[in-house]
């Protein structure tokens, strides 16, 4: 059941278009929003300002660090009252937070207290920061959080049906029962995706999600592919049919090699649409 959705936000215009999904999200699944800004410390009290210093060649000037968090506590509260401006518009319930400390560390430790995180998958610093796919703070909450979360793509479009990767693991049942408890709630009907050579395994498969969808009453239907899961998967995704993806521990209960691995990262990395992705 999601109650509390938490939207991570730092005034950009990936974020925004996070804040978009959740005001759409929400009131279908009569849901709360948490906006959520961290001032990372890095930027008050880390080794960034001691580089700053030695690049125009000269010592901080008193008051200098006092004037920086200054300044990065006036933003966000200016980011944050956007977001409730956003929020009551839309008639929203919504709560904010304004914390400082790790950004992917505050974000992980807030989101014990909601049901989904929502969040862009580069955010305001990811040209500054190294590797991946996927900005650094998105992969680090992936990982480590054991929350669902939903990756947002740039551009915003309306939900109006559920895709989900099945291969029958713990992870896929588990996607499954959220997305069954989602579609009871926001009518959206859902395509459950097979992908197996194996005929008997993929029927099996189908049985399985036919016989949980018909217990909860929600609009389902099934398509078995064979291939490689990523292109599979993308080539679902680009017929246009589905508007959410959602994945559990894909690949044959390989989690290490399939949570950010490279298929993972590949169909956030491509994939137009949200990507909701649960451990």
């Amino acid at each position: 059941m999601i109650k509390t959705i938490l939207i991570p936000v730092d005034g950009s215009a990936n974020s925004a278009t996070a804040v978009d999904y959740g005001i759409y999200i929400a009131p279908k699944l009569e849901a709360t929003l948490t906006g959520l800004h961290v001032i990372d410390v890095y930027l008050i009290q880390g080794p960034l300002m001691t580089d700053i210093s030695a690049t125009v060649g000269m010592p901080p000037y008193d008051g200098f660090f006092e004037a920086v968090e200054t300044s990065l506590k006036e933003k966000a509260d200016a980011v944050l009252k956007n977001f409730e401006d956003r929020c009551r518009t839309a008639g929203i319930s919504c709560l904010t937070k304004k914390n400082i400390g790790k950004i992917s560390d505050t974000i992980i430790e807030e989101a014990e207290n909601a049901d989904l995180v929502l969040m862009a998958k580069k955010g305001e610093h990811f040209h500054l920061k190294e590797g991946g796919l996927l900005g650094s703070v998105a992969e680090a909450v992936i990982r480590r959080s054991g929350k669902p979360v939903i990756v947002i793509p740039e551009s915003f479009r309306e939900i109006e049906s559920i895709g989900l990767a099945y291969d029958g693991s713990a992870p896929a049942r588990k996607a499954l029962a959220l997305c069954l408890n989602i579609s009871e709630k926001s009518k959206w009907p859902i395509t459950v995706l097979i992908i197996s050579a194996d005929a008997q395994k993929a029927a099996d498969l189908s049985v399985q999600v036919e016989e949980m969808a018909q217990k909860n009453l929600v609009d389902c239907e099934v398509i078995i592919s064979a291939g490689r899961e990523a292109d599979e998967i993308l080539k679902f995704i680009a017929e246009g049919a589905v508007e959410l993806m959602v994945m559990g521990a894909y690949g044959h209960n390989r989690l290490r090699q399939w949570l950010l691995g490279s298929t993972t990262s590949h169909i956030i990395h491509k994939s137009p649409i949200p990507v909701l992705l649960i451990r």
